[in-house]
């Protein structure tokens, strides 16, 4: 509320700096009287702490007129363009003496540089008197860092991009004071989808918006429920000395204290070869990791006796947080895996030019997904219970090429950071040498992957299992190439391509012919040459905002590497009344696999899809499923219901025969089958480093354009155009969705989603204050998704294809066309052709990357990770940081050469 920002008169509050700066006054009121006092008064001391008595009531807030000649404006950069808290906020006015350009008042007010709202207030006096001119901004700027101190260090590791945006407001202010405020509001417009085919709605879309979606939380409590609540780690790496819960016994409510102890059996369970550890009971090996569990009456009364359990903890050495600590002490998860193809050192030979670099992708939060839970009710009966259950990577790369862009060899090492348990790491790293070509021929190819075992909480896939880290890489490594022979990248991009019957660098053949259909139609429907032209004439025009455009390829393998995961089961029952009750193994998690599989239904038994219900997932009725992951569940559980439905009408055939003028009323009686498909054959052989581990490839091109903001690294996404290769889409509405979806998240991903942990392992992004999804501004304001036309597959149900994580990767376009955004600043201030940007490219890098006058007056730090990790400062001359990397294989450690 508009009091309750002013009262508590916290740091980042977005209206505090522009209220003050605008001479409001608070009506205050107590038992003694009211009274008014200026806005800028609780803010005078810079620490918000006096002025307000504890007795008194705001009881309003009085917001002058604007004079003549005076103008007011505020600003603010956040992680994120809504919905998120600002790195800095700022609000500022000035008075001219009339007639003039001469100050005669100025408030100049900041939110996130203190514990509250601070203004400058020596700089403003200083500058009464002075003239609106260039030589007044360059005082002021001088004057405004001076006043204004930041702390050199801070958890978030922000001080010097704070220090850049203090100064880069007051400049957009100068700015549009020098234009009087002239703003042109653009209204968007969304084009309507014209999807091919039949789309249907997602069957579960109403239910989630109105909130009739019934979720583990939603189920009423049963009498003598009891809630559990977990208590975790402090440590990274620590031995247990002692657990003692006889305090947390003592609080009301609680029933028992579980500990590993009380586990049958074994404590622990096996997701894959190496079991992980359900309770600690001698060592934790992470921060976090459960030690024992608090059962209780109410969830409050289990949270509070958790506080209580006291453990007493001996460090153990050592502590392995980041990857270069895992390299170091040779930290890894068995296997690791190579992948080699052609002679990688005889070309490096041949080559006119070698690239070397590095780059470092952060990890991802599975913060789109709901949070876990888990009901569990004995039935009282055979002790048998139902069980409800919702159900950070660098590389190092050499690449030689040719002066006319083609590349010949490359030689990456990729290591992903797995944490503290294996989980689906290694099968990650595996999909990453896989997937790492993309769209491109590479004639030599040698590529590592390790599996790095720290000390972090377990790390596991998420959308698009390596390949959005890997392409990344690859799309990279294509831009520099580009930078360094002159050439644009889409044509470098164009030189490289599969162009005909082809096979992998693990020998698999394919027909890139989808890939290439995909990039030429995108290049035309985006109108890439002639938007890029006009691009050039926008960024002449203007110096300190930009505009990007780029376009990236895609091919996607599809497919679960064995027949065991590629396996699926359903079960169809048809009643006396026509209607039909459909379930199958697989788990909606939002993609619409159940509205498709009730369109598969509809279509084998020539019913409407109103005859068919759904019963959601249970291993009581489909037992073993598969998980639904790797975007197969629309191609395995699509063959089960297909097969169970065929069967059934097998049945049928013989009541049809007698009453072949009857309906479906006529010819029903109670049926039902349950229908199991085998997997696909898949193989890799990584001894041989060849194999068909795929069923078969999707293709897609993404063209994307932004706008960015020089002088506070914000960004706009413009317009993103995708052709994307489905096959024969089932349901467009929903394909086109997923597509939609993923490109977001990709764009998460790549641009914002940032995890920082601290020294000691915690981490420090938890929760929506500090780390940032995608909102709805982040959403291309143009967003044209086409699907491609006349595409056969015939390796699934109805010639689809799995659509379901490709369109992560494509959210990269926006990342590359944010470099070309840069790349003209680079160039027009005369700065390095080549430079190294890290993935998520946040506004922080996006300022840093466009050098000026302000970001000279407070350089930005170097972060390496090193003796001081997670410190994001630098400079104090505390520690010395030695970039080095040390290579497994050869067993020493390398010291490449690096400009920074």
């Amino acid at each position: 509320s508009l009091g309750g920002n002013i009262i508590s008169r916290k740091s980042t509050s977005d209206l505090n700096p522009i209220l003050a700066a605008s001479n409001c006054m608070l009506n205050l009121a107590s038992q003694g009287g009211k009274r008014w006092i200026p806005l800028s008064d609780i803010f005078a001391d810079g620490v918000g702490n006096n002025t307000i008595m504890p007795e008194e009531v705001l009881v309003s807030v009085r917001i002058p007129h604007s004079r003549k000649g005076e103008y007011i404006s505020a600003f603010r950069q956040a992680p994120r363009r809504e919905n998120a808290l600002p790195i800095i906020s700022a609000g500022m006015r000035v008075l001219f003496e009339e007639g003039t350009d001469k100050i005669k008042d100025l408030s100049i007010f900041y939110g996130g540089a203190a514990s509250t709202t601070i203004c400058a207030k020596q700089t403003c006096q200083t500058l009464i008197g002075r003239y609106w001119n260039e030589q007044m901004l360059d005082e002021a700027s001088r004057l405004i860092l001076n006043e204004i101190v930041l702390p050199d260090s801070a958890w978030d590791g922000k001080a010097e991009y704070k220090k850049t945006l203090i100064v880069s407001f007051f400049y957009r202010f100068f700015l549009e004071v020098l234009q009087s405020l002239k703003t042109v509001n653009v209204e968007l417009s969304q084009s309507p989808q014209d999807p091919v085919g039949r789309p249907i709605m997602h069957q579960s879309g109403i239910k989630h918006a109105t909130g009739e979606a019934v979720y583990i939380d939603d189920i009423p409590s049963v009498d003598g429920e009891l809630f559990l609540a977990v208590v975790t780690s402090s440590r990274a790496h620590a031995k247990i000395v002692s657990v003692d819960t006889s305090e947390a016994l003592k609080e009301p409510g609680v029933f028992d204290v579980i500990t590993a102890n009380d586990v049958p059996a074994t404590n622990e369970f096996h997701y894959s070869d190496d079991p992980e550890i359900i309770f600690a009971r001698n060592k934790v090996i992470c921060v976090g990791q459960i030690v024992c569990a608090v059962a209780a009456d109410s969830y409050a009364h289990a949270k509070q006796a958790a506080a209580k359990v006291k453990i007493e903890y001996e460090v153990l050495e050592p502590v392995i947080l980041t990857i270069e600590d895992a390299i170091k002490h040779n930290s890894f998860f068995e296997p690791k895996r190579k992948l080699e193809h052609g002679n990688v050192d005889k070309a490096f030979e041949t080559v006119d030019h070698i690239l070397e670099g590095e780059i470092h992708i952060g990890g991802q939060e599975h913060f789109y997904m709901e949070t876990q839970s888990v009901l569990a009710i004995p039935k009282g009966e055979d002790k048998e219970m139902d069980v409800y259950v919702s159900t950070q990577h660098p590389a190092f790369i050499q690449v030689g090429f040719m002066k006319d862009g083609r590349i010949r060899t490359v030689d990456a090492k990729y290591y992903i950071n797995g944490g503290c348990t294996p989980d689906e790491s290694v099968l990650v790293a595996e999909v990453c040498l896989l997937k790492m070509d993309n769209a491109y021929k590479i004639p030599n190819l040698r590529c590592w992957a390790y599996a790095c075992k720290t000390n972090l909480p377990s790390n596991t896939a998420f959308r698009g299992f390596g390949f959005p880290q890997s392409g990344l890489v690859t799309e990279t490594w294509i831009t520099e190439v580009a930078e360094k022979t002159g050439l644009s990248p889409e044509k470098v991009r164009e030189i490289n391509m599969y162009k005909e019957d082809e096979q992998t660098h693990f020998k698999q053949k394919f027909d890139p012919q989808n890939l290439i259909r995909c990039w030429r139609e995108c290049m035309e429907k985006s109108a890439y040459y002639s938007r890029k032209t006009a691009i050039e004439e926008f960024n002449k025009q203007n110096y300190w905002k930009k505009k990007g455009i780029a376009i990236v390829p895609m091919k996607f393998p599809f497919g679960l590497g064995s027949r065991y995961l590629s396996q699926a089961a359903a079960l169809v029952h048809i009643y006396t009344d026509g209607s039909v009750l459909l379930t199958h193994g697989g788990i909606e998690l939002g993609q619409g696999i159940h509205t498709k599989m009730i369109q598969v239904a509809s279509r084998e038994l020539n019913i409407p899809m109103s005859y068919i219900h759904f019963c959601e997932t249970s291993t009581t009725t489909v037992p073993n499923a598969c998980a639904s992951v790797g975007s197969a569940g629309t191609d395995v559980n699509g063959m089960a219901v297909k097969d169970a439905c065929q069967t059934l009408l097998k049945r049928l055939q013989p009541i049809i025969n007698k009453n072949p003028k009857g309906n479906w009323n006529d010819w029903t009686f109670i049926v039902n089958f349950v229908s199991t498909i085998r997997g696909y054959d898949a193989n890799m052989d990584w001894e041989k480093g060849e194999g068909q581990p795929f069923t078969y490839f999707l293709y897609g091109t993404a063209c994307s354009e932004v706008e960015i903001n020089c002088l506070t690294g914000d960004h706009k996404n413009l317009r993103t155009d995708i052709v994307m290769d489905v096959g024969c889409s089932i349901n467009p509405a929903v394909d086109i969705g997923q597509i939609e979806g993923a490109f977001v998240q990709g764009i998460g991903l790549y641009t914002m989603e940032e995890l920082k942990y601290s020294p000691e392992g915690v981490l420090r992004t938890r929760g929506p204050d500090q780390y940032k999804i995608p909102a709805v501004c982040d959403i291309p304001e143009e967003f044209n998704v086409s699907l491609l036309s006349s595409s056969q597959n015939p390796y699934a149900i109805y010639s689809s294809k799995g659509l379901g994580e490709a369109g992560f990767f494509l959210g990269c376009s926006v990342f590359f066309a944010l470099r070309d955004a840069i790349t003209y600043v680079r160039n027009e201030r005369g700065l390095k052709k080549t430079f190294a940007l890290n993935s998520p490219l946040t506004a922080e890098q996006i300022r840093a990357a466009c050098t000026d006058d302000f970001t000279k007056m407070s350089p930005f730090a170097v972060r390496l990770s090193g003796t001081k990790y997670g410190c994001g400062v630098g400079g104090c001359g505390a520690c010395t940081v030695m970039l080095s990397t040390y290579d497994p294989v050869a067993k020493k450690i390398r010291y490449p050469h690096t400009d920074i």
